[in-house]
């Protein structure tokens, strides 16, 4: 059996369920992952200062990787990297984080993200960038990983406030769309793959006298917010699991479906579209109330 990942044009009813469930889950369960990889089958637990890697098949503890105190579990996975990216804070004073290698067993890089603790990292799906946020909330940054260093800062906001979530849209190279939920109840949107694309570091005797660590500013034309996306103050989570491109009236652009989840029992899903012309348009497609719908059913 081998790893699902999910493509623009691939998610069906079923594994939007999945994720509205393992995203559910995430509110209230400490961390946990099963990784199925033919012979390679691992499962992940983190815990408060030590995260242990199994072979699923000998329920043997093939590593113990001990880290600084994690009482919110804070960690990011993505299993459709190579080396199956675990990503860990790696200090309590600021935003370090390290990245471990969960096939080969061994430390990939550490990378000093923020100067305050980090309450937030993800991957993109191919494990090729990692975006981290800190305590401040201010500024989310983007990193190559296989360079461990930042490629680029985006800002969500002027004043401090807590970044509940981060998730990367789909990709198979470049990560079209990152966003962020946070305390104030918003919902950001960061429109990155043409970004990215125009910063990469070119080859040749123009990019040996680009340094090796970049710190660009984000564009902010490409920052879109939908505010009361979710209740002020209530943790969330957030999900992009599906992007389309489209083409409408000439125009080509794309449509980000965003799942949002919030603990006090809400599942709402919103769709963006965003045009070449960075022309957007917000809707909601649905708002649930999961608990009651639990409350509801019939025993």
């Amino acid at each position: 059996m081998g790893s699902k990942f999910l493509m623009p044009g691939q998610v069906d009813c079923a594994t939007k369920e999945l994720l509205v469930l393992s995203t559910l889950l995430r509110c209230y369960l400490v961390q946990i992952f099963l990784l199925l990889l033919g012979q390679e089958s691992r499962l992940i637990v983190i815990l408060q200062d030590k995260a242990y890697i199994y072979d699923l098949n000998s329920l043997a503890v093939l590593e113990t990787i001990d880290t600084v105190p994690n009482n919110k579990g804070l960690c990011a996975f993505c299993p459709g990297s190579e080396g199956c990216y675990l990503a860990l804070p790696a200090s309590t004073s600021k935003g370090s984080v390290l990245i471990y290698n969960t096939v080969e067993l061994q430390s990939v890089c550490q990378i000093d993200a923020h100067r305050s603790p980090l309450v937030g990292i993800t991957f993109s799906s191919t494990g090729t960038y990692l975006a981290t946020a800190s305590e401040q909330g201010t500024i989310i940054r983007v990193h190559l990983v296989s360079q461990a260093t930042e490629s680029y800062s985006v800002r969500r906001g002027t004043y401090p406030s807590t970044i509940y979530a981060l998730s990367f849209g789909p990709c198979v190279e470049f990560p079209e769309f990152l966003v962020a939920t946070s305390s104030s109840g918003s919902l950001h949107t960061f429109s990155l793959g043409q970004t990215i694309k125009q910063r990469r570091k070119p080859s040749g005797v123009i990019g040996s006298l680009i340094p090796d660590t970049l710190s660009d500013s984000f564009d902010q034309t490409y920052h879109h917010i939908l505010h009361n996306a979710a209740p002020a103050g209530v943790k969330s989570h957030v999900r992009i699991y599906n992007v389309d491109s489209t083409c409408t009236s000439g125009a080509s652009g794309f449509r980000v479906s965003i799942f949002i989840i919030s603990h006090n029992g809400y599942f709402r899903e919103y769709t963006l579209k965003i045009t070449e012309l960075n022309e957007f348009s917000w809707s909601l497609e649905r708002e649930i109330n999961l608990l009651d719908n639990i409350l509801n059913e019939p025993f």
